[in-house]
């Protein structure tokens, strides 16, 4: 089980995810067990990104990782994640191209998952 106090949160199971409040950036986190491709629709729409088969890769990678490993230690853990997973079909540069704002902050959040710890600078991983 994990436990992070600075969250708020308690883990046993990703379908039993609860936060109590809005995350830094003024998103409030989606229950995991709520969560749904269609919301994840809705989210992108709102990033300005339409989602592709290579976004929904990614986005299920996430959460099956997230699921299987619990939350990554940092930003630059999941960056790492998705490019030694995905290095055949996108390098950093097209991580980029998917996800203009930054792979990590924009594809935590349309995955529904809560941003690692110390990646709440908007601009990580971004090139704007």
């Amino acid at each position: 089980m994990f436990r992070v106090k600075r969250r708020r949160w308690e883990m046993d199971d990703i379908n039993q995810f609860t936060d109590y409040g809005d995350d830094i950036l003024g998103v409030e986190y989606i229950e995991l067990g709520d969560w749904s491709e269609q919301i994840a629709q809705d989210l992108a729409e709102e990033e300005g990104i339409t989602l592709s088969k290579e976004h929904w890769d990614m986005i299920h990678f996430l959460r099956d990782h997230y699921q299987r490993c619990g939350p990554c230690p940092n930003g630059r853990a999941v960056m790492r994640l998705l490019e030694d997973n995905f290095s055949q079909l996108a390098d950093k540069k097209h991580l980029y191209h998917l996800f203009p704002r930054g792979p990590v902050v924009q594809a935590c959040k349309i995955a529904g998952l809560p941003l690692p710890p110390y990646s709440v600078d908007v601009s990580f991983g971004s090139v704007m």
